[in-house]
């Protein structure tokens, strides 16, 4: 069977720039949060469809951003 289209979401998550800003790769995001480098490669790439709180703050809390920074309204 097909996988059917996924919609976007309108949601675009900032992790790629933060990232950047910081000198800090995805692997190594990964191994701090203690987060599959391949669910940080679908958000990073904006093709997460849902996240949980405490990702969110462990992700904020090792970029040393706020909620806000990481996920922004998609144009």
């Amino acid at each position: 069977m097909a996988r059917k289209a996924e919609q976007p979401t309108g949601v675009h998550c900032r992790l790629d720039e933060l990232l950047d800003e910081r000198g800090m790769t995805l692997t190594e995001l990964s191994r701090t949060v203690d987060i599959t480098f391949a669910n940080l490669s679908a958000l990073k790439n904006d093709r997460g469809r849902a996240i949980r709180f405490s990702t969110l703050t462990a992700i904020c809390k090792a970029l040393d951003c706020e909620i806000g920074e990481l996920l922004v309204l998609a144009e």
